[in-house]
Protein backbone atom coordinates (compact mmCIF):
# COMPACT_ATOMS: atom_id res chain seq x y z
CA UNK A 1 0.00 0.00 0.00
CA UNK A 2 2.76 2.45 0.88
CA UNK A 3 4.45 1.86 -2.47
CA UNK A 4 1.20 2.55 -4.28
CA UNK A 5 0.60 5.70 -2.27
CA UNK A 6 4.11 6.93 -3.04
CA UNK A 7 3.60 6.21 -6.74
CA UNK A 8 0.30 8.11 -6.75
CA UNK A 9 1.80 10.97 -4.75
CA UNK A 10 4.57 11.26 -7.34
CA UNK A 11 2.04 11.27 -10.18
CA UNK A 12 0.07 14.08 -8.56
CA UNK A 13 3.12 16.16 -7.59
CA UNK A 14 2.92 18.25 -10.78
CA UNK A 15 -0.02 19.65 -12.73
CA UNK A 16 -1.58 16.95 -14.93
CA UNK A 17 -4.45 16.40 -17.34
CA UNK A 18 -6.66 13.96 -15.45
CA UNK A 19 -9.75 11.99 -16.44
CA UNK A 20 -11.98 10.34 -13.86
CA UNK A 21 -14.39 7.73 -15.21
CA UNK A 22 -16.92 5.30 -13.76
CA UNK A 23 -19.05 2.36 -14.87
CA UNK A 24 -22.02 2.55 -17.23
CA UNK A 25 -25.21 3.60 -15.48
CA UNK A 26 -23.32 5.22 -12.61
CA UNK A 27 -24.97 5.08 -9.20
CA UNK A 28 -24.50 7.16 -6.07
CA UNK A 29 -21.18 5.59 -5.15
CA UNK A 30 -19.76 5.99 -8.66
CA UNK A 31 -20.72 9.65 -8.96
CA UNK A 32 -20.04 10.44 -5.30
CA UNK A 33 -16.52 9.01 -5.40
CA UNK A 34 -15.78 10.52 -8.83
CA UNK A 35 -16.94 14.02 -7.95
CA UNK A 36 -15.39 13.78 -4.48
CA UNK A 37 -12.02 13.02 -6.07
CA UNK A 38 -12.64 15.70 -8.72
CA UNK A 39 -13.23 18.36 -6.07
CA UNK A 40 -9.96 17.47 -4.36
CA UNK A 41 -7.82 17.33 -7.51
CA UNK A 42 -8.98 20.73 -8.80
CA UNK A 43 -7.80 22.24 -5.52
CA UNK A 44 -4.37 20.75 -6.25
CA UNK A 45 -4.25 22.63 -9.54
CA UNK A 46 -4.86 19.73 -11.92
CA UNK A 47 -6.92 19.96 -15.10
CA UNK A 48 -9.65 17.42 -14.31
CA UNK A 49 -12.56 16.01 -16.32
CA UNK A 50 -15.16 13.51 -15.16
CA UNK A 51 -16.40 11.41 -18.09
CA UNK A 52 -19.27 8.95 -17.66
CA UNK A 53 -20.08 6.29 -20.29
CA UNK A 54 -23.74 7.34 -20.32
CA UNK A 55 -26.22 9.45 -18.39
CA UNK A 56 -27.44 8.77 -14.86
CA UNK A 57 -30.26 9.48 -12.42
CA UNK A 58 -31.28 13.11 -12.04
CA UNK A 59 -31.37 12.82 -8.24
CA UNK A 60 -27.55 12.91 -8.41
CA UNK A 61 -27.36 16.11 -10.46
CA UNK A 62 -27.08 18.26 -7.32
CA UNK A 63 -23.64 16.84 -6.47
CA UNK A 64 -20.97 19.58 -6.46
CA UNK A 65 -19.15 19.56 -9.80
CA UNK A 66 -21.93 17.74 -11.66
CA UNK A 67 -22.35 20.66 -14.06
CA UNK A 68 -18.92 19.86 -15.50
CA UNK A 69 -19.49 16.12 -16.08
CA UNK A 70 -19.07 14.98 -19.69
CA UNK A 71 -21.40 12.16 -20.82
CA UNK A 72 -19.62 10.08 -23.48
CA UNK A 73 -22.77 9.12 -25.40
CA UNK A 74 -23.76 12.79 -25.65
CA UNK A 75 -20.37 14.45 -26.20
CA UNK A 76 -18.33 11.70 -27.82
CA UNK A 77 -15.82 13.81 -29.74
CA UNK A 78 -15.08 16.05 -26.78
CA UNK A 79 -14.64 13.03 -24.51
CA UNK A 80 -12.30 11.33 -27.00
CA UNK A 81 -10.11 14.42 -27.30
CA UNK A 82 -9.84 14.84 -23.53
CA UNK A 83 -9.06 11.13 -23.10
CA UNK A 84 -6.36 11.24 -25.77
CA UNK A 85 -4.66 14.13 -23.95
CA UNK A 86 -4.92 12.62 -20.46
CA UNK A 87 -1.83 11.98 -18.35
CA UNK A 88 -3.76 10.04 -15.70
CA UNK A 89 -7.07 8.19 -15.86
CA UNK A 90 -8.79 7.21 -12.62
CA UNK A 91 -11.08 4.18 -12.96
CA UNK A 92 -13.59 4.27 -10.12
CA UNK A 93 -16.16 1.78 -8.86
CA UNK A 94 -15.71 -0.99 -11.43
CA UNK A 95 -13.33 -3.90 -11.84
CA UNK A 96 -13.74 -4.87 -15.51
CA UNK A 97 -13.04 -2.57 -18.50
CA UNK A 98 -16.22 -3.76 -20.21
CA UNK A 99 -18.24 -1.80 -17.63
CA UNK A 100 -17.27 1.32 -19.60
CA UNK A 101 -19.32 0.06 -22.55
CA UNK A 102 -18.66 2.07 -25.75
CA UNK A 103 -16.12 4.25 -23.95
CA UNK A 104 -13.99 1.23 -23.00
CA UNK A 105 -11.72 1.04 -26.06
CA UNK A 106 -10.74 4.71 -25.83
CA UNK A 107 -9.67 4.28 -22.22
CA UNK A 108 -7.96 0.97 -22.90
CA UNK A 109 -5.94 2.41 -25.79
CA UNK A 110 -4.94 5.56 -23.93
CA UNK A 111 -1.27 5.91 -22.98
CA UNK A 112 -2.23 7.61 -19.71
CA UNK A 113 -1.29 6.08 -16.38
CA UNK A 114 -4.39 4.26 -15.14
CA UNK A 115 -5.30 4.21 -11.46
CA UNK A 116 -8.13 1.89 -10.39
CA UNK A 117 -9.97 2.44 -7.11
CA UNK A 118 -12.67 -0.13 -6.45
CA UNK A 119 -14.34 -2.50 -3.99
CA UNK A 120 -15.73 -5.15 -6.35
CA UNK A 121 -14.40 -8.68 -6.51
CA UNK A 122 -11.97 -10.04 -9.09
CA UNK A 123 -10.43 -6.80 -10.44
CA UNK A 124 -8.88 -7.06 -13.90
CA UNK A 125 -5.18 -6.71 -13.15
CA UNK A 126 -4.34 -5.90 -16.77
CA UNK A 127 -6.14 -2.58 -17.07
CA UNK A 128 -4.52 -0.53 -14.31
CA UNK A 129 -1.00 0.60 -13.54
CA UNK A 130 -1.84 1.29 -9.91
CA UNK A 131 -4.62 -0.70 -8.23
CA UNK A 132 -6.37 0.16 -4.98
CA UNK A 133 -8.77 -2.71 -4.38
CA UNK A 134 -10.54 -3.50 -1.12
CA UNK A 135 -13.50 -5.87 -1.40
CA UNK A 136 -14.25 -5.39 2.30
CA UNK A 137 -14.87 -1.66 1.88
CA UNK A 138 -18.53 -0.66 1.93
CA UNK A 139 -18.10 1.76 -0.98
CA UNK A 140 -15.52 3.10 -3.40
CA UNK A 141 -16.10 6.49 -1.78
CA UNK A 142 -14.73 5.07 1.48
CA UNK A 143 -11.55 3.93 -0.30
CA UNK A 144 -11.17 7.38 -1.89
CA UNK A 145 -11.36 8.92 1.58
CA UNK A 146 -8.76 6.50 2.93
CA UNK A 147 -6.40 7.19 0.03
CA UNK A 148 -6.73 10.93 0.58
CA UNK A 149 -5.93 10.29 4.24
CA UNK A 150 -2.78 8.34 3.36
CA UNK A 151 -1.73 11.07 0.92
CA UNK A 152 -2.16 13.61 3.72
CA UNK A 153 -4.81 15.39 1.61
CA UNK A 154 -7.50 15.48 4.30
CA UNK A 155 -7.05 19.24 4.47
CA UNK A 156 -8.59 19.40 1.00
CA UNK A 157 -11.78 17.67 2.10
CA UNK A 158 -14.11 20.65 2.14
CA UNK A 159 -17.92 20.71 2.18
CA UNK A 160 -18.16 19.83 -1.54
CA UNK A 161 -15.85 16.83 -1.21
CA UNK A 162 -17.52 15.70 2.00
CA UNK A 163 -21.02 15.75 0.53
CA UNK A 164 -19.93 13.77 -2.52
CA UNK A 165 -18.17 11.07 -0.49
CA UNK A 166 -21.02 10.95 2.04
CA UNK A 167 -23.46 10.32 -0.83
CA UNK A 168 -21.31 7.49 -2.16
CA UNK A 169 -21.11 5.74 1.20
CA UNK A 170 -24.75 6.37 2.11
CA UNK A 171 -26.13 4.94 -1.13
CA UNK A 172 -23.87 1.88 -1.31
CA UNK A 173 -24.64 0.90 2.29
CA UNK A 174 -28.41 1.29 1.95
CA UNK A 175 -28.25 4.21 4.37
CA UNK A 176 -25.77 2.31 6.56
CA UNK A 177 -27.90 -0.82 7.03
CA UNK A 178 -25.87 -3.36 5.03
CA UNK A 179 -23.40 -5.69 6.72
CA UNK A 180 -20.53 -3.94 4.90
CA UNK A 181 -21.09 -0.96 7.22
CA UNK A 182 -18.44 -1.09 9.93
CA UNK A 183 -17.20 0.95 12.85
CA UNK A 184 -14.62 2.40 10.46
CA UNK A 185 -17.42 3.47 8.09
CA UNK A 186 -19.19 5.38 10.85
CA UNK A 187 -15.95 7.09 11.88
CA UNK A 188 -15.47 8.28 8.29
CA UNK A 189 -19.08 9.45 8.09
CA UNK A 190 -18.59 11.41 11.32
CA UNK A 191 -15.53 13.10 9.83
CA UNK A 192 -17.43 13.97 6.64
CA UNK A 193 -20.23 15.53 8.67
CA UNK A 194 -17.56 17.43 10.57
CA UNK A 195 -16.25 18.69 7.22
CA UNK A 196 -19.66 20.11 6.34
CA UNK A 197 -21.70 17.27 4.85
CA UNK A 198 -25.37 17.95 5.63
CA UNK A 199 -26.59 14.42 6.17
CA UNK A 200 -30.31 15.16 6.40
CA UNK A 201 -30.24 17.33 3.27
CA UNK A 202 -28.34 14.69 1.31
CA UNK A 203 -30.79 11.95 2.30
CA UNK A 204 -33.69 14.16 1.23
CA UNK A 205 -32.15 14.98 -2.15
CA UNK A 206 -31.41 11.32 -2.94
CA UNK A 207 -34.30 9.41 -1.37
CA UNK A 208 -37.17 11.86 -0.91
CA UNK A 209 -37.15 13.61 -4.26
CA UNK A 210 -39.17 11.26 -6.50
CA UNK A 211 -41.29 12.28 -9.47
CA UNK A 212 -44.99 11.42 -9.48
CA UNK A 213 -44.41 8.87 -12.25
CA UNK A 214 -41.68 7.14 -10.26
CA UNK A 215 -43.95 6.69 -7.26
CA UNK A 216 -46.74 5.34 -9.46
CA UNK A 217 -44.29 2.94 -11.12
CA UNK A 218 -43.22 1.66 -7.71
CA UNK A 219 -46.86 1.12 -6.74
CA UNK A 220 -47.47 -0.79 -9.97
CA UNK A 221 -44.45 -3.00 -9.33
CA UNK A 222 -45.55 -3.91 -5.82
CA UNK A 223 -49.23 -4.40 -6.64
CA UNK A 224 -49.07 -5.99 -10.08
CA UNK A 225 -45.57 -7.31 -10.84
CA UNK A 226 -44.31 -8.85 -7.61
CA UNK A 227 -44.05 -12.64 -7.68
CA UNK A 228 -43.20 -14.51 -4.50
CA UNK A 229 -41.88 -18.08 -4.50
CA UNK A 230 -42.36 -19.07 -0.87
CA UNK A 231 -41.02 -22.59 -1.30
CA UNK A 232 -37.71 -21.08 -2.50
CA UNK A 233 -37.59 -17.98 -0.26
CA UNK A 234 -37.32 -15.91 -3.43
CA UNK A 235 -39.11 -13.09 -5.24
CA UNK A 236 -39.13 -11.44 -8.66
CA UNK A 237 -40.30 -8.05 -9.89
CA UNK A 238 -40.22 -7.54 -13.66
CA UNK A 239 -40.94 -4.73 -16.11
CA UNK A 240 -41.07 -4.77 -19.89
CA UNK A 241 -40.08 -1.86 -22.10
CA UNK A 242 -43.76 -1.18 -22.77
CA UNK A 243 -44.50 -0.96 -19.05
CA UNK A 244 -41.61 1.43 -18.48
CA UNK A 245 -42.86 3.58 -21.35
CA UNK A 246 -46.35 3.64 -19.82
CA UNK A 247 -44.92 5.29 -16.71
CA UNK A 248 -42.68 7.69 -18.69
CA UNK A 249 -39.54 6.05 -17.34
CA UNK A 250 -36.51 8.22 -16.61
CA UNK A 251 -33.05 7.06 -15.53
CA UNK A 252 -33.07 6.26 -11.84
CA UNK A 253 -36.80 5.53 -11.61
CA UNK A 254 -36.23 1.84 -10.92
CA UNK A 255 -33.40 2.43 -8.46
CA UNK A 256 -33.97 0.46 -5.26
CA UNK A 257 -37.15 -1.32 -6.34
CA UNK A 258 -35.50 -4.73 -5.92
CA UNK A 259 -34.95 -3.97 -2.23
CA UNK A 260 -38.70 -3.83 -1.59
CA UNK A 261 -38.97 -7.49 -2.56
CA UNK A 262 -36.16 -8.28 -0.14
CA UNK A 263 -38.06 -6.69 2.76
CA UNK A 264 -40.69 -9.44 2.61
CA UNK A 265 -40.53 -11.92 5.47
CA UNK A 266 -38.54 -15.06 4.59
CA UNK A 267 -37.41 -13.74 1.19
CA UNK A 268 -33.66 -14.41 0.93
CA UNK A 269 -33.14 -13.85 -2.81
CA UNK A 270 -34.81 -11.04 -4.79
CA UNK A 271 -34.46 -10.22 -8.48
CA UNK A 272 -35.57 -7.16 -10.41
CA UNK A 273 -35.80 -7.51 -14.19
CA UNK A 274 -36.17 -4.56 -16.55
CA UNK A 275 -36.15 -4.38 -20.34
CA UNK A 276 -34.09 -1.25 -21.03
CA UNK A 277 -32.12 0.04 -23.99
CA UNK A 278 -32.77 -3.11 -25.98
CA UNK A 279 -31.47 -5.36 -23.19
CA UNK A 280 -32.98 -7.37 -20.37
CA UNK A 281 -31.12 -6.30 -17.24
CA UNK A 282 -31.18 -7.92 -13.83
CA UNK A 283 -30.50 -6.62 -10.33
CA UNK A 284 -29.95 -9.38 -7.78
CA UNK A 285 -30.08 -8.92 -4.02
CA UNK A 286 -29.81 -11.34 -1.11
CA UNK A 287 -29.61 -11.66 2.63
CA UNK A 288 -27.12 -13.50 4.80
CA UNK A 289 -24.50 -15.73 3.21
CA UNK A 290 -26.37 -16.40 -0.04
CA UNK A 291 -24.01 -15.19 -2.79
CA UNK A 292 -25.83 -13.59 -5.70
CA UNK A 293 -22.60 -12.46 -7.37
CA UNK A 294 -21.85 -16.10 -8.17
CA UNK A 295 -25.28 -16.53 -9.76
CA UNK A 296 -24.88 -13.29 -11.73
CA UNK A 297 -21.53 -14.47 -13.04
CA UNK A 298 -22.60 -18.04 -13.84
CA UNK A 299 -25.94 -17.36 -15.52
CA UNK A 300 -26.12 -13.69 -16.53
CA UNK A 301 -22.63 -12.55 -17.62
CA UNK A 302 -22.48 -10.28 -14.60
CA UNK A 303 -21.04 -9.94 -11.15
CA UNK A 304 -20.84 -7.68 -8.14
CA UNK A 305 -20.89 -8.19 -4.39
CA UNK A 306 -22.03 -11.15 -2.31
CA UNK A 307 -25.43 -9.60 -1.56
CA UNK A 308 -25.78 -7.20 -4.49
CA UNK A 309 -25.02 -7.98 -8.12
CA UNK A 310 -26.20 -7.38 -11.65
CA UNK A 311 -26.31 -9.08 -15.01
CA UNK A 312 -27.85 -9.30 -18.47
CA UNK A 313 -30.15 -11.90 -19.99
CA UNK A 314 -30.08 -12.69 -23.73
CA UNK A 315 -33.73 -13.83 -23.79
CA UNK A 316 -37.06 -12.08 -23.20
CA UNK A 317 -38.36 -10.97 -19.80
CA UNK A 318 -40.79 -13.91 -19.65
CA UNK A 319 -38.09 -16.41 -20.60
CA UNK A 320 -35.75 -14.86 -18.05
CA UNK A 321 -38.37 -15.38 -15.36
CA UNK A 322 -38.66 -19.04 -16.34
CA UNK A 323 -34.87 -19.39 -16.18
CA UNK A 324 -34.86 -17.82 -12.73
CA UNK A 325 -37.48 -20.28 -11.53
CA UNK A 326 -35.14 -23.11 -12.53
CA UNK A 327 -32.27 -21.37 -10.72
CA UNK A 328 -34.42 -21.01 -7.60
CA UNK A 329 -35.09 -24.74 -7.65
CA UNK A 330 -31.38 -25.54 -8.12
CA UNK A 331 -30.53 -23.45 -5.06
CA UNK A 332 -33.63 -24.39 -3.04
CA UNK A 333 -31.76 -26.19 -0.28
CA UNK A 334 -29.25 -23.37 0.10
CA UNK A 335 -31.99 -20.73 0.08
CA UNK A 336 -33.94 -22.60 2.73
CA UNK A 337 -30.85 -22.91 4.94
CA UNK A 338 -29.27 -19.50 4.51
CA UNK A 339 -27.89 -17.98 7.69
CA UNK A 340 -28.86 -14.36 8.30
Amino acid sequence: MQEKIKALESLLSKEKNIVITVHRGPDGDAMGSALGLYNILIQLGHNVSVITPNNYASFLYWLPGNENVIVFTEQEQKAKKITDNADIIFLLDFSQIGRLDTYADFVKNSTATKVMIDHHQEPDLDISDILFSDVTACATAQIVFEIMELLDYKGFINKNVAECLYTGIMTDTGSFKYSSTTERTHHIIAELIGKGAENSKIHDLVYDNFSENRVKLLGYCLNQKLQIFKENNAAIISLTAEELKRFKFQKGDTEGIVNYALTIEDVIFAVFIAEKEGMVKLSLRSKGDFQVNEIAKKYFSGGGHRNAAGGISDVSVDETIENLKEIFNKYKTQLNNTKL
